[in-house]
Formats: structure tokens, sequence, C-alpha cells
């Protein structure tokens, strides 16, 4: 069997400030954007991995979700709790400058993990945990 992995999802509350943030801090390009004002789904991804992506959706549209779980949602996206990505680059400290100067919120400035991983880490626009690991 063969399996990949084809995307990852994370949740949006403003997908203009969600693109701008993935497409000019991350410098990712954008491969779909569908739907209407707070109700779209967007599809991003770096150039090098084109079949790999990223789907910015909005939180709790499932109809199935009660209330009290979108509220939940609500919560844990603006502690920064509900959504994560983990990404790697070969320059840590460039990316790091280019994404801190478009005034993206700093979680961790790059540093070096006693377990060996150097890293740093940023939240987006919707409050989603984005780590960035140095990989040589």
């Amino acid at each position: 069997m063969e399996l990949t992995i084809h995307a990852a999802a994370l949740p949006h509350v403003d997908p203009e400030a969600s693109l701008a943030f993935y497409r000019d801090a991350l410098g990712f390009e954008i491969r779909q954007d569908v739907g209407k004002g707070t109700m779209r789904w967007i599809t991003v991804g770096p150039a090098a991995q084109p079949t790999m992506s990223i789907l910015l959706a909005p939180p709790a549209t499932d109809p199935g979700i009660t209330d009290d779980e979108r509220r939940m949602i609500s919560e844990m996206m603006a502690k920064g709790t509900y959504g994560w990505i983990l990404l790697a680059t070969p320059n840590l400290d460039e990316v790091f400058e280019k994404v801190q100067a478009t005034d993206a919120e700093v979680i961790q400035e790059p540093t070096q993990q006693p377990y060996g991983m150097r890293d740093c880490a940023f939240r987006d626009p919707a409050g989603n945990h984005i780590r960035i690991q140095e990989i040589r």
C-alpha cells in the first residue's frame, strides 16, 4: 500500500489575514480559494511541495457540532491551543527574520532545545501555533 500526506487543516477566522500570513510571511503559494466572506476554504502550500497543502478552513462549520462545541473551539483558538503545524527549514534565522518583520506574534525566538532541535514559534492570525524547526 502506498499513502502520501495530501493536506493538513488549520482553522481561520479572518480569511484575508490568514491568506496574507501564509502567502506573505511564509511565502506559500495559493492553490485554491473557494467560498465567500468568512466561509472561505483556502488551500496554500510551499512551491517545492506541490502535492502537500494546508487547508485553511472556517472552524466548526460541521452542522453536527453543538453550540457548546463551537464555543469551546473558539475559546481554544483564542488561547492558541486548537490548531498547530510543524514546518521545517534549513535556515531558521532567515525565516524567523522574514516572519517577524510581518508583525506576526512571536511565541519563541530561535532556540536550541535540550532534545537537540533548534526551532522557533509564531501564532498565525487565527491563533494557530506555527512551530518551525531547523533541518540540516
